[in-house]
């Protein structure tokens, strides 16, 4: 009787075998189930392959992976533990694929990415020539170390 242990793995009480959902046939978090009746739902085409959920729950699982790893880079970043929106936002605004891909979208509470227009920043060089002007036989007052 070999190969008896293999065949009764997957049998429940019942003596049915247990349900394997798809996602853990494609090995995703994302449910490939609820994806096809939405996509059945949603009426996009007359007939729906098998693999385009699999495919798109792929998709979404890897958005979200890559969402929420930049989000939580952010948060550590300004020593929270809990990711808010505006930890989403600064990870989606600074990242140049993401920030293209969800160009068009608002995020509640998340802010803008802080930016100073340079016309407004003094300028540094400017001023330092103008004390030199005024005043040419004096330098800049620096520290002295004999003091």
């Amino acid at each position: 009787m070999e190969g008896t242990g293999t065949a009764t793995a997957n049998v429940g009480k019942g003596g049915r075998k247990k349900a394997v959902t798809k996602s853990a046939k494609a090995g995703l978090q994302f449910p490939v189930g609820r994806i096809t009746r939405f996509l059945k739902i949603g009426r996009y085409s007359r007939r729906l392959g098998s693999g385009a959920p699999v495919y798109m729950a792929a998709v979404l699982e890897y958005l979200a992976a890559e969402v929420l790893e930049l989000a939580g880079n952010a948060a550590r970043d300004n020593k929270k533990s809990r990711i808010i929106p505006r930890h989403l936002c600064l990870a989606i605004r600074n990242d140049e694929e993401l920030g293209k891909l969800l160009a068009g979208v608002t995020i509640a509470g998340g802010g803008v990415l802080p930016k100073i227009n340079p016309v407004l920043l003094p300028k540094k060089s400017g001023k330092a020539e103008a004390d030199i002007q005024k005043f040419p036989g004096k330098t800049v007052a620096s520290k002295n170390p004999k003091k």
